[in-house]
């Protein structure tokens, strides 16, 4: 069985939405804002990119990434690997073609499949609806979190508020840096 490992830039109060400045949202880009950068906490990311050998997206995110990341050389492993969008509205159509191959996934029920697959690692960016679903069905076996020191109220979060039995995680990798991130790697607990 695969690996689905959601990676996050996440705010200690939880919410995902437009790290890297996407339009629409009140604090967009807070990554950037006050934050100085400090390259080690960011090797995780390069890291994901080695070891994964699929990605997987919600279809917001796909269109969010999709115009930009086949042309920036930080992402030039994610080009060359499968992906996967889990949207019930995209069509072959919709799909950019400078990107490699990409398959559309139809339901969670697709995923769990895909995840039955032979092959390692899938990585799942952005995509805080799909997470939150994912995560509700059981699929996620790991999380990836760089935990920004910012509270930022409203926005969308990458944990679901269904009501549910306790998920217990098991903390398997961690670090803090000079400038308040913390990276937190958990397994999900089965």
């Amino acid at each position: 069985m695969r690996t689905l490992i959601s990676t996050a830039f996440i705010s200690l109060d939880g919410v995902v939405e437009a790290p890297g400045g996407e339009p629409g949202y009140r604090n967009s880009g807070w990554t950037f804002k006050d934050i100085e950068f400090v390259p080690e906490a960011f090797e995780i990311k390069g890291r994901e990119q080695q070891e994964s050998t699929a990605m997987l997206l919600g279809r917001t995110s796909y269109e969010a990434f999709s115009p930009v990341w086949p042309g920036m050389a930080d992402f030039a492993r994610y080009k060359t690997m499968p992906k996967y969008v889990v949207s019930t509205t995209l069509t072959d159509d919709d799909l950019v073609s400078d990107w490699g191959e990409t398959t559309i996934l139809r339901s969670l029920d697709e995923v769990a499949a895909l995840k039955e697959t032979d092959g390692g690692p899938i990585i799942v960016h952005g995509s805080a609806r799909l997470n939150r679903d994912l995560s509700d069905a059981g699929l996620i076996d790991r999380y990836h979190l760089l935990v920004f020191p910012l509270l930022l109220g409203a926005g969308k979060r990458l944990f679901s508020t269904t009501d549910k039995d306790a998920q217990k995680l098991k903390l398997v990798e961690y670090e803090a840096y000079s400038n308040g991130l913390q990276k937190q790697v958990f397994d999900v607990v089965r």
